[in-house]
Parts: C-alpha cells; sequence; structure tokens
C-alpha cells in the first residue's frame, strides 16, 4: 500500500505511464537504494504514495491524462477523508481534525471583517471585462507598493515586473514551463511542499532533481537539515553527469516544512551557486510576513541591495498563507525579465484572476495602517500562541522537534516510534493517525530522505489544537508499548540505540543558527529533555539518585 508510483526522469509522458504500468506489485523502495541508483534510472515520486496495483489505465485518457489521474498520494487521500468527515465540535465532534493542511485558522474573524467593508465592494465594468494578462495596472501598482515596503527593497519596485496569477501554484507551472524543456529538471532541496512536483510535472513535463538534506549535527554552527551551497553543487553535478539538463533552482524562503528562515549570507551564496551555473532561480516567499516571533529576521531576496543575476532571479508571493485566505486564489511574481514575463503572461489567459477579486486584493494591500496595526499584530500573537502550545506538548511527549519561528507547522521527529525504521511504517503510522482521526502530513509527501519525520499544522483554534494533541498522543503511547512489548520479546535492539542517538542530535532545535544546549536551553527543553531520557527502558539503571546528588 506504501509503494511510490513514480516518473523516471527525462522520459515523456507515454514511457513514464508503461513505467508505471510495469510497477504493479513492486514493493517501495529503500530511501538509500534510490540515492544510490543512477538519476537517469531514478524515479521521481509525483505526489508521495500511490497504489500501482490498483491502477487501471483508462481508455478515454492520454498518457498525460492517465498520469494527471494517477495523483492519489497520502495528501490527497487524507484530504478527502477529511472532507468526507470534517471535525465539528456541534454537528461531528468525533469527525478528523485537520493538521495536514497548511491553512491559517486563527484570523477568520479578522479577514471576514475586513472583505466585508464598503470598500470592497465596487462593481464598474472594467472590472468585468477582460484585463491585461499579467493583471489589472491598478493592482500590479500596488503590489509593487507592497512588496517595495515589507521586503524592504533598496529601491521602488516596477509595476512592470508584476505578473498576477490564481495562486503560487499556477505561478510554478508556468514558470517551469517557459525556463525548461519537457525532460528537463529544476533543482530543489528536501523535504520540501510536495505540490510542486505536481506543479511543475503535469503541464510542462519538466522533473525536479534533489538535494538531500539530513538531519545530522555535523559542527557547531550547523543546524539539521541545513542547504548548503556544497549539496547543491552535488545533486547538481550528479545530475549533469547522468545527462540531466538543470535549468533552474528552487528556494523556499521561509522554508516549507522546516520552517527554517534563510539568512542574507546564506542567499547571496545560493544566488551565486546558481549564477555560476547560469540557473534560473525561483524564490518563494508566500510565508514571508508569518515570522511570528521577534528574535527571527526574514530577508527578502527583493531586499538584497544587489541581486547577483537579476535577469534569472524570479520572485513569488501570494495571500493565501499571510493573510489566512487559501480559499482566494491569488499569486503574484516579480521578475525583470521581460522575456519571462511576457511568456509567463501568455499562460495567464488559463491562470487568471477575476476582476472583482483583483479589487478587493488592492483595497487590502493598500490599507498598511490595517495591517501592521490589527492584523499582523493580532496574527503574529496568535501564531506564536499556538505554536508555544503545541511545542510544550510535544516535549511534554518528549519527542523531538525542529524549534522555527516562521510558518505554520513543526517539523516532529517521530522516528522513535518505527521499529524498523522504513517508509512503509511510517505510512502505517500516518494511517494510525488518521484512523485515531487526526490528519498529519508525514515525510515522505516533502520527499524527506529520512522516515518518521511528520509536519503539523498549528495555525488552529485552541479546542481543536487539545484535542488533536490528545489524539496524537493516544497514538504515540499505545505504539509506545507495543515497541516495548517487543523488546521485551527481543531484548537486544542495537540498532534501536543507535537511533536514539541520532535523535538526541536534534532534540528541542532551538533559533535559526546553532542547535540547543544546556547553557541556553530554557527549563521546557530541560525538562521535556528528561522526559525524552526517562522513556528510555534503561535510564533509570543508568542515572541513580546517587549520580545526580
Amino acid at each position: 500500500s506504501s509503494s511510490s508510483v513514480t516518473v523516471p526522469q527525462g522520459l515523456d509522458f507515454s514511457q513514464a505511464l508503461s513505467e508505471i504500468v510495469g510497477m504493479r506489485g513492486r514493493g517501495g523502495s529503500n530511501p538509500q537504494e534510490v540515492k544510490a541508483q543512477p538519476l537517469g534510472e531514478r524515479r521521481v515520486d509525483l505526489h508521495g504514495f500511490c497504489k500501482p496495483s490498483d491502477f487501471q489505465r483508462s481508455p478515454y485518457l492520454s498518457a498525460r491524462g492517465n498520469i494527471a489521474n494517477l495523483f492519489c498520494g497520502t495528501t490527497e487521500e487524507g484530504y478527502k477523508a477529511y472532507h468526507a468527515d470534517k471535525y465539528d465540535e456541534d454537528m461531528n465532534p468525533n469527525g478528523i481534525i485537520n493538521f495536514g493542511t497548511s491553512e491559517n485558522k486563527l484570523c477568520f474573524d479578522l479577514m471576514s471583517k475586513r472583505l466585508t467593508q464598503t470598500d470592497m465592494n465596487l462593481m464598474e465594468p472594467p472590472l468585468l471585462q477582460y484585463p491585461d494578462w499579467k493583471g489589472h495596472m491598478f493592482l500590479r501598482e500596488e503590489v509593487a507598493r507592497f512588496l517595495t515596503y515589507y521586503c524592504k527593497a533598496p529601491a521602488p519596485l516596477k509595476a512592470e515586473n508584476v505578473i498576477v496569477l490564481n495562486g503560487c501554484g499556477s505561478l510554478f507551472s508556468a514558470l517551469a514551463t517557459v525556463l525548461c524543456d519537457p525532460g528537463e529538471a529544476v533543482l530543489i532541496a528536501t523535504p520540501f511542499y510536495g505540490g510542486i512536483t505536481q506543479s511543475v510535472f503535469l503541464y510542462g513535463n519538466v522533473k525536479l532533481v534533489y538535494a538531500y538534506l539530513d538531519s545530522k549535527i555535523t559542527g557547531t554552527n550547523t543546524r539539521p537539515f541545513q542547504l548548503t551551497v556544497e549539496k547543491l553543487e552535488k545533486a547538481l553535478q550528479d545530475a549533469q553527469e547522468e545527462g540531466i539538463t538543470v535549468k533552474a533552482l528552487i528556494l523556499l524562503n521561509p522554508q516549507n516544512p522546516l520552517g527554517d528562515i534563510y539568512s542574507l549570507s546564506e542567499l547571496q551564496d545560493y544566488l551565486e551557486f546558481a549564477k555560476r551555473h547560469e540557473l534560473h532561480v525561483i524564490v518563494d516567499e508566500i510565508y514571508m510576513l508569518s515570522v511570528f516571533d521577534e528574535s527571527a529576521t526574514f530577508h527578502s531576496v527583493l531586499g538584497m541591495d544587489r541581486l547577483p543575476d537579476p535577469q534569472r532571479t524570479h520572485v513569488m508571493w501570494g495571500i493565501s498563507k499571510d493573510f489566512a485566505v487559501n480559499g482566494i486564489r491569488f499569486g503574484t511574481l516579480y521578475t525583470e525579465n521581460q522575456d519571462v514575463a511576457n511568456a509567463v503572461a501568455s499562460l495567464c489567459y488559463f491562470h487568471g484572476v477575476c476582476g472583482p477579486v483583483q479589487h478587493k486584493v488592492a483595497q487590502l494591500l493598500k490599507d498598511r495602517d490595517w495591517i501592521n496595526q490589527v492584523y499582523l499584530r493580532a496574527n503574529h500573537a496568535r501564531l506564536k500562541a499556538a505554536h508555544t502550545y503545541v511545542t510544550d506538548e510535544l516535549k511534554m511527549l518528549g519527542v523531538p522537534f525542529l524549534k522555527r519561528n516562521a510558518g505554520f507547522f513543526v517539523w516532529i521527529d517521530f522516528r522513535k516510534y518505527l521499529k524498523t525504521g522504513t517508509f512503509e511504517e511510517e505510512m502505517l503510522l500516518w494511517r494510525r493517525f488518521l484512523d485515531n482521526k487526526v490528519l498529519l502530513s508525514c515525510g515522505k509527501a516533502f520527499e524527506c530522505s529520512e522516515p518518521g519525520w511528520f509536519r503539523i499544522i498549528f495555525a488552529d483554534k485552541t479546542h481543536r489544537l487539545q484535542l488533536g494533541m490528545q489524539r496524537i498522543r493516544k497514538v504515540l503511547e499505545e505504539r509506545e508499548r507495543e515497541i516495548l512489548a517487543e523488546e521485551k520479546e527481543q531484548p537486544c535492539q542495537s540498532d534501536q540505540d543507535e537511533k536514539a542517538d541520532s535523535t538526541d542530535e536534534v532534540i528541542f532545535v532551538s533559533r535559526h543558527q546553532e542547535p540547543a544546549c544546556a547553557g541556553n536551553s530554557n527549563l521546557g527543553d530541560l525538562i521535556g529533555l528528561l522526559q525524552q531520557q526517562m522513556r528510555s527502558s534503561d535510564w533509570l539503571q543508568k542515572n541513580t539518585a546517587e549520580q545526580f546528588a
């Protein structure tokens, strides 16, 4: 049930479909074995887990249509299950709580009030007619002013460089199509938001080449899943040696699912790497205003004094995350390259934003006083409180996680709940959460190279967070008892000891630069660490009261 339906790199849709049909009955792959394969033979997951054994090729669809029909990964499966059995405090208290979909559910009151004020309700002839495919000029001018202010651009950004589409998924699709030929590739670091795979592949037949990140800390100034130029260089070199043409690099800042915020020096290094290799850089900054702690500072690429290669640097942003309106499909691209802008604009015919919505977005973005004095203050305070609640619960459970200050998510280490450390086990744990009516996102959906990592969305109301965490606790405690019972029957488990050691390296990693240590951890971190150790079977035997005294 956890076999990956995948597409060989560099093949067309017909060849890819033949490969998928040939996969029936095969099991899942070990991640180390996959990374050891030549890139030309390596398969890139379409969208997490699918069931090739259940796949029936439709005679009514093209090869491309059959592959599109096959996108039924964990994200889609869980999403469908959630919509069929949504939790409701009154109508369906035993329904599924959604901690899997990255939505901010904390500010509906503020947004609904602002979006229904009188200045939003305009219906004039230009709004009901075809616009410039790049978007109405009044909106593009407002976007340019907005990005100039919030990205701290050194000079005013230009409306002519702004393009408006119906969401950043459409932007990824359009950019991949105009920057790459079919079978070519884009470089991206894993783990990453898995929807990008679908966006770049289904229209343009563009693949992704992965720079695999892992949780190991290699030095005092390193952090888990840290992106370095060396890792990008290696991934690019491996692809080139296999004859794969890489045309672009995707950067997510803040990063989803890790929550990392790249420093200015890191951004400079990544952009210089791309310039050396003549790669386009697609920078997704959709969470730029969702940095909820004063100790963290976001740096936009548009705020840099000098871009290494401005003609190959393209920045996207949208309102769905930062303004808690995923249902309003609006994304914007800023690029100084007019060839790219015009090519993307030709695809805006398929991905346009309707006139009345363009008016509402322009009114929203120009209301700087409301954004700064009302919305951002309340949103950041609510995000911080929700994040604190969820991370405190994880500490009480002794579960390691990455402590970051951006986005709506926490990247959690559930590896100790996997007996053999496989993606099949990860999938079973994911389904167990779903069976207990809480939807999470497993690491495989983000192409994480290490089984056992999960993403949880915390931007939700308190009563749902409390009930959802209770359901998570129930699953983990049951799983812990099962593992302890199995270990009693098989006492020699050296591999589990090694896994626990590696997990300890990332326990409650705080801040952006350095791992937490005894000198700077807060009391909650220390309590969580002690609880983690107490759950180890031989901790009490090794650590007596006399030793502590």
